[in-house]
């Protein structure tokens, strides 16, 4: 799945669409990557120097969250119910490619909860377990 492909799949646009692309996608795991650029609007501000520029967490939590809602059918809306277990190991940097893991728990009804882990070149960066509640997308006005 390419970029173009992921905005038709995912309800979000520039900035908020943090996936690149889709390596692979079935009903139960979800392999995404998203390629980190200095040029990214979070970094104007998060550090300043004389610190090194670095991915803020919650940015990494929420390229977890649309790694998870692949796990969903098109048309579905996943909005970030809870995040259980979030660990964060190691910072994440320009110039890295950022690869997310999602693995489906349990689907109960409208719930969908997921096991996500991701890393940089094999290395972990952070791991989380996160609930979503699916919504049907609404009716075109």
């Amino acid at each position: 799945m390419d970029i173009e492909e992921l905005k038709r799949f995912l309800p979000l646009g520039y900035p908020y669409l943090l996936l690149d692309r889709v390596l692979s996608r079935s009903a139960e795991e979800v392999v995404a990557q998203k390629c980190v650029s200095v040029n990214e609007p979070y970094f104007q501000g998060h550090f300043r120097p004389p610190f090194p520029s670095i991915m803020p967490g919650t940015m990494i939590l929420e390229g977890m969250a649309q790694a998870a809602g692949l796990l969903l059918e098109g048309g579905k809306l996943a909005v970030l119910a809870e995040v259980e277990r979030a660990r964060f190991r190691r910072p994440v940097v320009p110039g890295e490619r950022l690869t997310f893991r999602a693995r489906v728990l349990r689907r109960r009804g409208p719930v969908l909860q997921a096991q996500i882990h991701a890393e940089v070149e094999g290395e972990p960066v952070a791991e989380a377990t996160l609930t979503l509640v699916v919504r049907d997308a609404p009716a075109a006005r």
